[in-house]
């Protein structure tokens, strides 16, 4: 009986490879992946003025920027005194992108703030300018904007313009600059 039992499982085991192996042959209808969509044009949330697109970013989207960006990373680490730039100082940001491509960009704007912890009156403090380098058409870059006021009157970044510039630079790309305001 036991003999029995062994040559059953045995004759079972050798046969049902046999099986597999013609089923396993049965052709399948090939899956194809669809090609991801293009990217919509112009970018959500994004302002026109001509070829040019403008955006200041909200907290949460610049973190996932810099995020993704080491020269952004850079920017944001230099340290003042031992502290990171903008926990020194007033910062702001603007993305930016271009229908034909920039050969380099001239990023404006105005820190306006409380003029001390004791006198609430808004004045502006001063004019950054920042310029940056070449874009391809469509691409969008973030752009840094550090004044050299101090952070703690939590001034703010306004009037922000972003200029695509076509000809060849004649100041030094990459570069920022920031000039008190004198009333």
């Amino acid at each position: 009986m036991i003999k029995r039992a062994l040559a059953l499982g045995l004759f079972i085991a050798l046969m049902a490879p046999t099986a597999y192996a013609a089923t396993a042959h049965i052709p399948h209808a090939k899956k194809t992946v669809a090609p991801s969509p293009k990217p919509k044009w112009p970018p959500a949330g994004f302002k026109a003025n001509g070829e040019v697109f403008a955006k200041i970013p909200t907290a949460k989207e610049l973190i996932g920027t810099v995020s993704n960006s080491k020269v952004l990373t850079r920017q944001l680490g230099q340290k003042v005194e031992g502290v990171a730039i903008c926990e020194k100082y007033s910062c702001g940001a603007v993305q930016v992108a271009s229908l034909n491509g920039c050969t380099w960009w001239e990023i404006t704007g105005k820190l306006v703030g409380e003029t001390s912890t004791t006198d609430k009156t808004s004045k502006i403090f001063g004019t950054l300018r920042t310029l940056a380098g070449a874009t391809a058409p469509k691409q969008v870059t973030t752009i840094l904007l550090i004044s050299q006021e101090p952070l703690e009157l939590k001034h703010a970044v306004t009037n922000v313009a972003a200029y695509c510039h076509h000809e060849a630079a004649s100041e030094k790309i990459p570069s920022s600059s920031y000039k008190t305001f004198t009333n």
